[in-house]
């Protein structure tokens, strides 16, 4: 019964961000609350089951673990108009996503903060877990045409990256 409600919140985020996330005719750009849910329906759609269940995804400073994820990454909630994120809290699995949008002139502190973030993950992972510190290692960073910021630290990051950039393309 839980898989089948999961499967339904999955599908359920997977049309909805293409029911109403189409940019209008008029060149009008997307509210934040509409580009942060495309980025939390992209994450969702690029993850497995087990990550979506177990490993939430940020989009406010005041969503459960918001504030301590954000101050993980050292970024302030002003630094951004729209994201979603998704860490491990725990230092067991090198793993992060984030689509950011930054505020306008902050795409710099963004990128920093997430490039410190991924060479946190490298230090911790360098002589503790070798499998992991690969996975920190291959890490990608990204800013596309859009000016959306993306981090992918994850097992599998290429065909992740590849997942949301196609989700936020068809937007």
């Amino acid at each position: 019964m839980k898989k089948l409600i999961a499967a339904a919140l999955v599908l359920a985020l997977l049309v909805l961000p293409g029911c109403g996330g189409k940019e209008p005719e008029g060149g009008e750009q997307m509210s934040a609350a509409e580009r942060t849910e495309l980025y939390s329906g992209a994450i969702t759609a690029a993850r497995s089951q087990e990550e979506n269940e177990y490993l939430g995804i940020v989009t406010s400073k005041d969503d459960q673990d918001g504030e301590m994820v954000l101050q993980m990454l050292g970024l302030e909630e002003s630094d951004m108009e729209a994201f979603a994120i998704s860490v491990s809290l725990m230092n067991v699995r090198a793993y992060g996503i984030a689509l950011i949008m930054p505020a306008e002139g902050k795409a710099d502190t963004v990128k920093e903060a997430l490039q410190g973030y991924i060479d946190l993950q490298k230090s911790n992972f360098e002589y503790y877990l070798e499998d992991q510190y690969e996975v920190a290692k291959s890490a990608r960073l990204e800013t596309l045409e859009d000016g959306t910021v993306v981090m992918v630290l994850c097992e599998g990051q290429d065909a992740v990256y590849d997942s949301m950039v196609e989700s936020l393309s068809a937007k």
